[in-house]
């Protein structure tokens, strides 16, 4: 006997295609509702702590003011709880789970539940990876029927399509995920992730650099810290602020931050929330951190070479004018005359079709000679 009709058929083929297309998964939570007959519906990741909502219908919504109320009751859900102490990938109702007295005298039922008028479920937990597991919650109202064998049939028929649509979605997240991570450690821009204790999750090869380096920014027992005491509060303050936003709290901050540097050029850096993304990758909120120094990377010289037909020492000089240091300035650094440095500019701006000696240092920042080889180090010149 099967339970493939066609609400079920259509809602199958829409978790495939959101497998494909996250974007996909908008309004799911509400074609899964309807597919069940039931007003409301669910899913939802949980690691045991932190709880992220993938999609829920409009009517499980909560005001921002409430979100924490919300949190609070998704982190101890009381279905959840007694699923996860029954078994794993077994489709349940509330009926398996607790009596209707004990729902009723529950603090669940008293402050989650019947505000939101759900009383009803049918459901089931699965693993999604790194100790996660997939929660997915369909629910009626009290006044409507409860959910009987029928529907948990359908349930357990929709379960092993649930679960490979996550686990498709998870493989072309890891794909997009790890060209992503490659993709970052080639750029001149230092990249971090942190936590709310500024702990760092992530470093691309530049900021790694930078870090490294041990000048007005570091990392100190595994945490990004900047030398200047102020400053550093100030960057507390902002990654709080972005993982507060992340988290759904938004909290207005100013996201940049100036750090200036005796004799040198400013570093300067900005601080944004960085959201759960993909549907498995983490359900921790985060800040992303994005680095600028005026000073470092330099463009890579065997790309201009490539580029534009230089020499190495015609290289060397358009890099260091990508970097906007003067010819007086070039000529110290390399040490050769100022009439040597002027010969190899003409010579530069033949090779490129520039006019100007901006020009060529417009030409350098913005071309992909700031774009690293993979495994090419970063060395300041």
């Amino acid at each position: 006997m099967t339970f493939l009709d066609n609400g079920l058929s259509t809602l199958i083929g829409q978790l495939y295609d959101a497998s494909l297309d996250s974007a996909q998964w908008a309004g799911m939570a509400s074609t899964i509702a309807a597919a069940f007959d039931g007003n409301s519906a669910v899913v939802k990741l949980h690691n045991g702590v932190n709880v992220q909502l993938l999609e829920c219908t409009d009517n499980l919504q909560v005001s921002q003011a409430r979100e924490d109320w919300a949190t609070h009751w998704h982190q101890n859900d009381l279905w959840v709880d007694r699923a996860v102490a029954r078994s794993v990938e077994t489709v349940f109702t509330d009926r398996d789970l607790v009596t209707p007295r004990e729902q009723r005298e529950s603090g669940f039922y008293q402050e989650w539940l019947r505000e939101l008028d759900i009383y009803h479920v049918v459901g089931t937990l699965f693993p999604v990876g790194d100790g996660v597991l997939g929660v997915l919650g369909i629910h009626r109202p009290k006044a409507a029927r409860h959910f009987g064998p029928k529907d948990r049939r359908r349930a357990e028929f929709l379960l092993p399509h649930l679960q490979r649509a996550f686990q498709l979605s998870q493989r072309l997240s890891s794909i997009q995920h790890e060209a992503a991570l490659e993709a970052l450690n080639r750029v001149d821009t230092g990249v971090l992730v942190t936590n709310q204790s500024c702990h760092v999750l992530y470093a691309n090869a530049t900021a790694e650099y930078l870090l490294r380096s041990g000048r007005t920014i570091r990392s100190q027992a595994g945490r990004v810290r900047l030398d200047d005491g102020a400053l550093h509060e100030r960057l507390v303050q902002l990654i709080q602020f972005a993982v507060s936003t992340a988290s759904g709290r938004v909290r207005p901050s100013g996201p940049t931050l100036k750090v200036p540097r005796a004799g040198r050029l400013p570093l300067t850096l900005s601080v944004s929330p960085l959201r759960p993304s993909g549907l498995i990758k983490t359900i921790t909120p985060l800040a992303l951190i994005m680095l600028r120094d005026p000073e470092y990377p330099t463009a890579s010289v065997r790309y201009l070479q490539e580029l534009f037909g230089l020499t190495p020492t015609e290289s060397a000089i358009a890099a260091d004018l990508g970097m906007g240091l003067s010819l007086e300035e070039i000529a110290l650094r390399k040490r050769i005359g100022m009439g040597t440095v002027r010969s190899h500019l003409k010579r530069i701006l033949f090779k490129t079709g520039t006019n100007r000696q901006a020009e060529v240092a417009v030409l350098v920042a913005r071309s992909v000679a700031l774009v690293r080889a993979h495994g090419e180090e970063i060395s300041p010149k």
